[in-house]
């Protein structure tokens, strides 16, 4: 049983790493078995389709995505908790394997919006939401709903500029618009 749950977790994290590199449909199996070293027979007795592994792998990736942004945005006042969201974002952006949101790049590839895929990505922007409106209803604001909404707008369009320019910086700016949001009255 250790043995599968060791199989299973360098699985997992080979096709999280290839898909994420490469997109899903550039991603064979067969280049999954060959980087994981685990064999097809095994991977279809773990998962009965690419598309429920590639749902599998981005489970895990939003585990672990999701308690990295929870750390990097707990400490302090709501406010400050808030306003940590961008430069904890531009760190990412500017890291050599960044490209871009794994849950819109799979949403993208994936055209049933009924698909596993498409519903890992929108459980991921929902519970993003859903810790955003947690710290902005700390904060007291007025409609913290609405700023937890355009916050996620924030996040995404400056994650989705990030990676196609290159430039980090798009942390910095979206960072200097949430500044400006939330000192609206929207948000007092």
């Amino acid at each position: 049983m250790l043995e599968d749950a060791s199989i299973q977790q360098r699985l997992l994290q080979t096709t999280e790493s290839l898909i994420y590199a490469g997109g899903i449909n550039a991603t064979g199996m067969d280049a999954i078995v060959k980087a994981s070293g685990v064999a097809r027979k095994s991977i279809y007795r773990l998962y009965p389709t690419k598309e429920a592994l590639v749902a599998a792998a981005l489970r895990a990736r939003d585990e672990r995505w999701m308690r990295w942004f929870i750390d990097g945005t707990s400490s302090g006042e709501p406010r400050a908790r808030l306003l940590a969201i961008f430069p904890l974002l531009r760190s990412w952006f500017e890291s050599a394997d960044f490209r871009g949101c794994a849950f819109i790049n799979a949403a993208g590839e994936t055209g049933d919006p009924s698909s596993e895929i498409r519903a890992v990505a929108r459980l991921h922007k929902q519970r993003l939401l859903g810790y955003l409106n947690e710290i902005t209803t700390a904060c007291g604001l007025a409609d913290a709903a609405g700023v937890a909404r355009q916050l996620l707008l924030l996040i995404d369009g400056a994650t989705a500029v990030a990676m196609v320019t290159g430039q980090a910086d798009a942390a910095d700016c979206a960072g200097q618009t949430a500044s400006m949001l939330l000192q609206t009255p929207n948000a007092q």
